[in-house]
């Protein structure tokens, strides 16, 4: 008994002994030192590059260098394939015109309306009606129209597709589109996108006692995202690089600022100069096919 208790009282001193000398050779991490070793743990924290290796240990082109990057000046051919038949989620002999043909436009125009007064619990209607979320939904997919290079605007339905659904000035018209979906998915291939979203612009007007001059169909949709349109020089939402000078604006752009569907409401670059507002609001909305009485 005596001989077992003096082993234990022998391996108490051994544990205190190593213990001390362990924490004298590892001292507790400094904090710079806990964040270094947080950020080493980032990705194995990610749910989808969880375990994944540093970029020089990669075996593949993520995160590498792409040929753009080694020869920034060679000629782009992807403008060729984009939205090519043979992706065509329709098919390659679909004919939309043929199609729209077949459209029952006064039912969906009902469906439209009706949808206009019934709020969802996931996204209310403001005081019971989504007009005003529609109208904007359409002058936006309509606003990024600009005469100098004709491209933009409402005819391809690209508002679904980046970098246009995510621009600042297009916050929650996700939800707008969303709303559609039901009827979009009622009458399928017979109505674009493009469309159905002019029309709900146009059947929110009349819904609350506007007048419109009518609808004309025909927009066909593109089915992933243009590469071929200049937004501007800009890597930041709301960056305005594209003025030069006495704020003279770069062609062929028509907004203000990346990310804006025209100006800003609060003035040039958040500044409420009602001169320097104005002559922003005459640049742009002329360069948008609008005159001054078309503007006012």
């Amino acid at each position: 008994m005596k001989t077992q208790l003096k082993r234990f009282v022998a391996s108490c001193a051994v544990c205190c002994i190593a213990g001390a000398a362990f924490a004298q050779s590892h001292p507790p991490l400094t904090k710079e030192a806990a964040q270094q070793a947080d950020k080493k743990q980032d990705l194995s924290k990610c749910p989808v590059m969880g375990g994944a290796k540093d970029p020089a240990q990669r075996h593949t082109a993520a995160g590498g260098m792409t040929n753009g990057d080694w020869w920034p000046n060679q000629l782009n051919l992807d403008m060729l394939h984009q939205n090519s038949k043979k992706s065509n989620p329709m098919g390659e002999d679909f004919n939309y015109a043929a199609e729209f043909q077949k459209l029952d436009l006064a039912a969906v125009k009902k469906d439209i309306k009706q949808l206009m007064t019934t709020s969802q619990d996931w996204w209310p209607a403001d005081y019971g009606h989504y007009g005003p979320l529609f109208i904007r939904m359409a002058w936006h997919s309509a606003g990024t129209y600009r005469v100098t290079d004709g491209r933009g605007g409402a005819s391809d339905g690209t508002q679904r597709f980046a970098p246009l659904n995510s621009w600042p000035d297009n916050a929650n018209l996700d939800k707008a589109r969303r709303l559609l979906w039901p009827i979009k998915q009622k009458y399928g291939r017979k109505i674009s996108w493009a469309d159905l979203m002019v029309l709900t612009g146009n059947c929110a007007l009349e819904s609350m006692g506007f007048e419109t001059f009518g609808f004309a169909g025909g927009r066909e949709d593109v089915w992933e995202p243009q590469k071929d349109v200049y937004w501007g020089p800009e890597s930041k939402w709301l960056g305005d690089k594209r003025y030069t000078g006495d704020r003279e604006l770069e062609k062929p752009l028509a907004a203000v600022q990346m990310g804006l569907i025209y100006v800003n409401p609060e003035g040039p670059n958040g500044k409420p100069d009602p001169l320097a507002a104005a002559r922003d609001i005459r640049d742009t909305f002329g360069r948008m096919a609008m005159n001054d009485e078309e503007t006012v």
